[in-house]
């Protein structure tokens, strides 16, 4: 059996017997042992109550963090003309049309948001089967198709996040980095936990989020409570 480092022992020891915590005492844990040589995410993962191989139970959404992500934001979009001047003047890092359907198709996928105006999408759905896996496929319902890319590339380059819920029922996101004051931290938490809460499909049954789980990119992972944290 392989021997532990130090720093890994430590977080053991720093999270054993603690489960169920308020977004508060979860935060300030994570944060606390987050102590790797780089500014490690803070991440939060909900398991949910729902089956997504049904249409009628599918999550899906996006939430502006109210304090960012904390990571930059590659962003990538497909637009002609006008709006492709649009979109370059917002800070779009990589702007095309066939040009940017070809790139993609040779592996080149160095970015970390993809936005496309309506009139492209014949173009971006020949790329279904390569940025879909990725959850890089535009999609009207959390604003990625839209006339409006200057927006769109604000928000994404401001901290939007979107989420959606993965086989299993499984949704996950960072939503911070470790160096964020820890009240900024619980205020993005609790954001995204609200967020997630709204996005409840009808076809939801039965208890929606069963467990929440907050932690860093190299640290241990520990629960909150549930019911305090979707009342807050």
């Amino acid at each position: 059996m392989a021997k532990l480092g130090k720093r890994t022992r430590a977080a053991r020891e720093a999270f054993a017997g603690k489960e169920n915590l308020t977004v508060e005492e979860a935060v300030a844990l994570v944060k606390t042992n987050a102590v790797a040589k780089f500014d490690e995410t803070i991440e939060i993962a909900l398991n949910l109550g729902v089956d997504t191989r049904h249409a009628d139970q599918m999550v899906r959404g996006v939430i502006g963090l109210p304090n960012g992500t904390g990571k930059a934001m590659r962003v990538a979009v497909f637009a002609r003309g006008p709006k492709a001047e649009e979109a370059q003047a917002a800070g779009a890092d990589i702007v095309g049309a066939e040009d940017l359907m070809e790139a993609v198709q040779g592996g080149n996928l160095d970015f970390d948001r993809c936005i496309a105006t309506p009139d492209m999408m014949p173009i971006v759905g020949r790329l279904g089967k390569i940025l879909g896996p990725r959850n890089l496929m535009p999609n009207p319902k959390v604003g990625t198709v839209t006339m409006d890319v200057k927006a769109a590339v604000e928000a994404a380059k401001g901290g939007e996040v979107q989420f959606k819920a993965e086989k299993g029922g499984v949704v996950h996101a960072g939503v911070g980095k470790a160096s964020f004051d820890e009240a900024k931290l619980v205020e993005n938490v609790k954001a995204f936990i609200s967020a997630v809460a709204k996005a409840r499909p009808a076809g939801a049954k039965g208890a929606y989020m069963k467990k929440i789980a907050l932690s860093s990119t190299m640290g241990p992972g520990v629960t909150l409570d549930v019911e305090g944290a979707v009342s807050e």
